[in-house]
């Protein structure tokens, strides 16, 4: 059964708040998705000098993330993105 009062901004922060160097300024916020009700878009804010560990090599952490996120929503009947705000 889904269950919309989950949210995965926690998850999130505590993923990003383990690559960096500068937990302190982590941030997610959370917003609308584009398929509406069902639906969340995570934006992801770090320090500039942070923004490459979370990003990776070629974007393989991002994706990494993002898989995670999404496969965590997914149990609770939901969609979610993840967007690393530069």
């Amino acid at each position: 059964m889904p269950d919309s009062h989950v949210s995965m901004a926690p998850l999130v922060e505590l993923i990003a708040k383990q690559l960096v160097d500068h937990p302190e300024d982590v941030s997610v916020s959370q917003g609308g998705g584009r398929d509406g009700e069902h639906s969340d878009l995570y934006e992801l804010t770090v320090m500039q000098d942070d923004l490459g560990q979370v990003i990776g090599r070629q974007g393989r952490t991002a994706r990494a993330i993002r898989a995670v996120v999404r496969a965590a929503a997914a149990k609770h009947g939901r969609r979610a993105q993840v967007e690393i705000v530069e």
